[in-house]
């Protein structure tokens, strides 16, 4: 049997995702505070998270092989359409990773987090990967609630039950996902087309997407805010988010008037900056509910 490199497996995991995902974990366990005198579990549940995400990226890139070799962006980056890993190997080790992490949060954390990682697992797998996606335009819309899942896994780690905090990161996750892929949907529209998937802008065009990312751009903004609001962060985060999403609004009304592919990438690799600086700016602004 050959052996497979390991930035293959890494790979299959889709690495910025899944770090992403953990970053937005870590910070609700950062934020409920228990597990910071608890190293080694707050490592292990971080792990499990890790774990979580990776193995839905990894059914995703399974179930979607066909579809990632026939499109420029994917056929020559994923280690599937590459045949660099073999299907079944990918099936293995994803399977592999989510039982894992279903496995150690329901044993030796709660069943709370357990059931949270399989329902993400299961919902992004299964029913975004092989039903919503090729369904709806607006697949992006639902299917971003298993991205968004990372704070209530961490929260429920560390408690065995929910409370506001994680709900405002999750809503934050959730309405940021939809600008974010949309602009890259715009980017590659084509060859979505190409492979039959309705994204938004292939179904109603680009002018409707673009309007659609302003608005959530705006929406955005709003649900950043909820955190202060709610007396759950101070006046840094406060400062800073409204910094962040007033760059994030730019981005998308140079976007809206420019109608240009480069103003879509400019709004897709800020967005990604955006996510991961709002949730450090969380660590760092320090007002946690103790």
């Amino acid at each position: 049997m050959n052996s497979v490199p390991i930035k293959a497996y890494i790979a299959l995991t889709k690495p910025t995702i899944v770090l992403t995902f953990a970053l937005t974990g870590a910070v609700a366990m950062v934020m409920e505070g228990s597990l910071l005198h608890k190293p080694l579990q707050f490592f292990l549940a971080l792990l499990a998270i890790t774990f979580t995400a990776a193995s839905a990226n990894g059914f995703n890139q399974y179930f979607e092989r066909d579809i990632d070799a026939r499109m420029e962006r994917t056929r020559l980056r994923r280690p599937l359409p590459m045949k660099i890993l073999e299907p079944k190997r990918a099936l293995i080790f994803s399977f592999a990773l989510g039982l894992l992490a279903i496995i150690y949060l329901a044993v030796w954390v709660n069943w709370v987090s357990s059931a949270i990682a399989l329902g993400t697992i299961l919902f992004y797998s299964f029913y975004y990967t092989l039903w919503l996606k090729p369904r709806t335009h607006y697949n992006i819309v639902i299917g971003g609630a298993a991205g968004a899942t990372a704070p209530l896994i961490g929260w429920a780690a560390a408690t065995g039950h929910m409370a506001l905090a994680p709900w405002l990161l999750f809503l934050i996750i959730f309405i940021w996902t939809p600008p974010h892929f949309w602009a890259l949907a715009l980017c590659v529209k084509d060859q979505y087309a190409k492979v039959g998937l309705p994204m938004l802008p292939v179904i109603k065009g680009d002018a409707r997407t673009r309007n659609e990312i302003i608005l959530y751009s705006f929406a955005l903004v709003v649900s950043s805010l909820l955190l202060y609001f709610f007396h759950l962060s101070g006046f840094i985060y406060f400062v800073g988010s409204l910094v962040l999403g007033g760059v994030f609004v730019f981005y998308a009304g140079r976007l809206y008037f420019e109608k240009s592919v480069k103003a879509a990438y400019r709004l897709f690799g800020y967005s990604i900056i955006y996510l991961i600086l709002l949730f450090i700016l969380i660590i760092v602004d320090g007002r946690f509910p103790r």
